[in-house]
């Protein structure tokens, strides 16, 4: 993978989650992170059963930090069944700016770098349960999903921002989580709209501080 090095269990984690290899955290036995030279190697022993399921996957999981899409073999793989999202949390539009507000001094690489993507989880009471960053906005979500379910934290408890586009991809992902609200500084593809409906997701895009476009779920918006 290319991916920024930190928080590289909860990538692990978060990775296998929403690829379907594992179901839990519980289903891996052991993480090992190695450092060589030229880069870090994830170690990972799953359990009994979900290893041989991960076995028997055709497609080939290499760098998805561009379109989401790389590796599959047909165009049935590239739009997949979405999982519904349970009923979740409404938010206020005054919510999603203190959202914005606060996720920006917690990008930490970012002010460093202005070079790589994050993924916060919120409350509906504001609370930022955590964020992650990374070079690929994909690789930042699955370490959010991964921290969040190391933690035993519901999706459907909360929201996730995302400081980039949403794709296809970052909407699956979310499905995963359980989370049914997105809000995202940019802007998603036609794809990614597609997913949000059948998943019954709430999509927020274009998302500034001075106001926001309201793409599906417009019923979990509140006034």
């Amino acid at each position: 993978m290319m991916a920024t090095p930190s928080h590289l269990a909860d990538f692990a984690v978060g990775f296998s989650l929403a690829e379907g290899i594992i179901e839990s955290p519980a289903d891996i036995e052991d993480i090992g992170i190695v450092v060589h030279e030229t880069g870090i190697e994830l170690r990972m022993w799953l359990r009994g059963a979900r290893a041989s399921v991960f076995g028997e996957r055709q497609r080939r999981l290499a760098g998805p930090t561009g379109c989401g899409l790389c590796g599959i073999e047909s165009l049935a793989d590239a739009v997949p069944p979405i999982r519904r999202v349970p009923d979740g949390i409404t938010i206020t539009p005054k919510l999603i700016s203190a959202a914005l507000a606060s996720i920006e001094p917690m990008q930490h690489l970012y002010q460093e770098t202005r070079a790589v993507h994050a993924a916060g989880f919120f409350l509906p009471d504001g609370d930022l349960v955590s964020v992650r960053e990374d070079i690929g906005r994909h690789n930042a979500l699955d370490k959010l999903i991964g921290d969040l379910a190391c933690r035993r934290i519901s999706g459907a408890t909360g929201f996730v921002v995302l400081t980039s586009r949403i794709s296809i991809e970052m909407v699956h992902k979310t499905a995963t989580l359980g989370a049914s609200i997105i809000v995202a500084m940019s802007a998603p593809s036609a794809l990614a709209l597609r997913a949000a409906r059948q998943a019954g997701m709430t999509l927020v895009a274009v998302a500034r501080h001075d106001g926001f476009e309201v793409f599906t779920g417009a019923h979990r918006i509140g006034a």
